[in-house]
């Protein structure tokens, strides 16, 4: 998969504005498959900023990368506080400024969860923690999760101001 010229443009939006303050950025990402990471990577100088990231689809690579347990039971996965979760212990494994979680269904079908195709958490966490919800209407499994990386990638630049 090639990153498309809207994520490499919001890409170099955040390694920009995560250069100019000196901060730095871990991702924790699930159904967005590696496209949050490979955005920021394919910006030059995405060492000044990048720390890691991880690609959490399952609970093998939870318990593995992050070291949460492979089944949680106080919350579950799909949700605001799960996607919150990941980015805050991505930013802390990583000691990074600001961490991103990203959890959902890309498709074509929805998850175990009950969750439809095209539904997604993001989470930054940092200085301040935000989440969010979005659902795209699409069963289609790589329009979503460019559409999944640029949600997190979004929600990373509305809390670093614009």
């Amino acid at each position: 998969m090639v990153v498309s010229r809207e994520l490499l443009t919001l890409g170099e939006q955040v390694g920009a504005r995560l250069k100019a303050r000196g901060e730095t950025v871990g991702v924790a990402e699930s159904a967005a498959g590696g496209l949050i990471s490979a955005t920021l990577l394919a910006v030059s100088g995405a060492s000044a900023y990048f720390r890691g990231g991880t690609v959490c689809y399952t609970g093998y690579a939870r318990t593995g990368f992050l070291r949460l347990p492979a089944t949680l039971t106080d919350m579950r996965p799909d949700t605001e506080p799960y996607a919150a979760l990941l980015a805050r212990t991505v930013r802390e494994t990583l000691e990074s400024d600001w961490g991103i979680g990203e959890t959902g269904a890309a498709g074509p079908t929805g998850s175990r969860y009950g969750d439809p195709p095209g539904h997604v958490c993001v989470a930054v966490s940092g200085p301040v923690e935000k989440a969010a919800t979005m659902r795209t209407g699409l069963d289609n499994r790589v329009a979503n999760m460019e559409a999944f990386a640029a949600a997190g990638l979004r929600l990373l630049l509305e809390v670093l101001g614009r």
